[in-house]
């Protein structure tokens, strides 16, 4: 009887690996303890008179710069303790912890000597991640000094972001004494930037004059050299004529250097020169919006393909928006250069309860953005990351679930929620919510917009303006009631109004019917702005022909360069000329 056919059991014999994840953290975190014990250690580092006992295997495994003096003929390689120059004892210890944790810890105070030390080092992942948290700390108070350290070590993103703040904040930038720390090559540089964001001319002069004159001794002779990246023939006679009797340049060559320049130069206008804050305003229907800035008499008109219901503008003059698309809220970028929105993501939102009315705001802080959706008893706040194009979900504050009616605006690096009882604060380095003081008689809520660091909360008829200052965590009245009877004295109704902060000064966007009786009735939006010396609301423009969306809040406010504005965009067009103001 044949015997009957079995089936091989496949692969029971093949060989396999196996992967133990549990192993390298396991692993690392012995060699981590060896070293806390002071076990097996077979080299002292000696660094500024300070000795680190450590184990060559462990050091050459983390650092090719160990590895090449441990494992080659150098005499490092024999001895017991090895004499490190040119580091930071505190750094190096530093180092030390990650080397035997894989843990890095960095702050700006430490960030730069850091990365010095893992560049001597050869330390990829921590030079790296110094680069980036660098370049994610380019601010007002840092970016000039992050310019320097980067252009002396080459890291080009690094340099390219202080490059950017200070040519988009080169008037205040140029004032401060830091500005003064900068080598002639480097002030050239900047100085010759056809992204200057300056209105005239003499800001660059003024620059130069406060940097020579720091230490004129020494950076005199340099002047001739660098009056060629000024633009004389943007300046007027009288001021090309007030310079070359100032007395840095008064004496050759300085003046001949000037005179030469006024002859030759040919240099076009700056970025700055052509460019204006304005706010962005969204229509109701359709997918029309409007730029204005009501005290230039500026009124820009231009369609798009998206239809917004909340913007932000980021430090970098980065300008986004929500808007729905087929029930899905996405956000768009703005291409300046273009004059045209990209779409970047969609915005996972979270379930509702029926009927329940949303507020979404749109807010960016430290050149981040976060979308913060509010219910009448619920808040979710969500963080978008540009490297990933993700939403990810950030803490909620600890409210007792009846909000009510609540506005949300972001201001001095933070964001404020403030409902009818309480006023949250976000911290979003630490993803963290606290309450601060609220207002004693909170206003039916409206409005809100940050001024440097205040907050400007309206209620729904503009009668009472309160003030939070957020570093002194006080609140206080503006006075000054606004007079809507209008030019024509006639009567005002109120349906909605915005806030906006324009050149550093709050406005207001009234929305509403005008009527001189009860048949003539207009529908229009009063623009207003409030003079805080005078501590009055003064009138200053009637918006072109629509319903605005006025239930953003806010308006996003931006630096916008006209000549793009103008003509780059087939559907841009100009608004009707509003009485007293003139359109571009």
């Amino acid at each position: 009887m044949a015997a009957a056919y079995k089936e091989p059991h496949v692969g029971a014999d093949r060989p396999r690996s196996y992967h133990d994840k549990g192993h390298l953290h396991g692993f690392l975190g012995a060699v981590g303890d060896l070293q806390k014990a002071g076990v097996l250690q077979d080299v002292n580092l000696e660094v500024e008179g300070r000795r680190f006992p450590c184990h060559r295997l462990v050091l050459s495994a983390a650092s090719p710069y160990f590895r090449a003096m441990f494992t080659s003929d150098m005499a490092e390689s024999r001895q017991k303790t090895v004499v490190l120059q040119g580091l930071d004892a505190g750094m190096f210890g530093e180092v030390l912890s990650y080397i035997y944790s894989g843990t890095l810890h960095v702050s700006l105070d430490k960030v730069q000597p850091l990365y010095q030390a893992a560049d001597l080092l050869q330390l990829d992942y921590v030079r790296d991640t110094c680069s980036s948290y660098m370049a994610m700390n380019v601010e007002h108070s840092t970016c000039v000094d992050l310019y320097k350290f980067a252009d002396v070590f080459s890291l080009d993103v690094v340099r390219k972001c202080g490059l950017q703040w200070i040519d988009r904040n080169f008037t205040e930038v140029s004032s401060g004494k830091e500005f003064c720390s900068l080598s002639v090559n480097q002030l050239t540089e900047i100085i010759s930037h056809d992204e200057l964001v300056v209105k005239e001319e003499t800001t660059v002069w003024e620059a130069v004059v406060r940097w020579v004159q720091h230490s004129r001794e020494d950076r005199l002779d340099h002047l001739p050299s660098i009056l060629p990246h000024i633009r004389f023939d943007l300046l007027t006679p009288y001021n090309v004529l007030v310079i070359s009797d100032h007395p840095l340049v008064k004496e050759d060559p300085g003046r001949s250097a000037i005179r030469n320049v006024v002859k030759t130069s040919n240099l076009k206008r700056r970025v700055g020169m052509d460019t204006m804050e304005m706010a962005l305003l969204f229509a109701k229907r359709g997918n029309e919006m409007l730029w204005i800035n009501p005290e230039e008499g500026k009124y820009i008109r231009c369609d798009y393909n998206i239809s917004p219901i909340a913007g932000a503008v980021t430090s970098d003059n980065d300008i986004y928006v929500l808007a729905s698309i087929r029930k899905k809220i996405s956000l768009f970028k703005y291409s300046h250069t273009g004059n045209e929105w990209e779409k970047k993501s969609t915005v996972c939102k979270e379930p509702i309860q029926p009927n329940d009315l949303t507020s979404d705001y749109l807010m960016a802080v430290d050149g981040h953005l976060f979308c913060l959706t509010g219910t009448y008893s619920v808040v979710v706040l969500k963080k978008y990351n540009q490297h990933t194009n993700k939403w990810y979900t950030c803490s909620t504050p600890g409210h007792d679930g009846q909000l009510g009616s609540h506005v949300a605006v972001s201001c001095n690096q933070h964001i404020y929620l403030l409902t009818y009882t309480e006023l949250y604060c976000y911290d979003p380095r630490e993803d963290h919510w606290c309450k601060k003081t609220p207002p004693e008689d909170s206003p039916d809520l409206c409005s809100a917009v940050a001024i440097r660091t205040e907050i400007f909360f309206t209620d729904d008829d503009l009668n009472k303006t309160i003030v939070y200052d957020t570093e002194a965590d006080q609140w206080l009245d503006l006075t000054g009631r606004l007079d809507l009877t209008g030019r024509l004295n006639t009567d005002f109704n109120i349906e909605c109004i915005v806030h906006f902060a324009l050149e550093n000064k709050l406005h207001a966007a009234v929305e509403g019917w005008m009527s001189s009786d009860e048949v003539s009735k207009v529908w229009q939006t009063q623009v207003y702005v409030y003079d805080r010396c005078e501590r009055v609301w003064r009138e200053l423009s009637v918006l072109p022909d629509n319903c605005w969306y006025m239930s953003t809040l806010t308006f996003p406010v931006a630096r916008m360069h006209l000549p793009y504005l103008n003509t780059s965009h087939d559907d841009a067009r100009v608004a009707p000329n509003p009485e007293g103001a003139h359109a571009v």
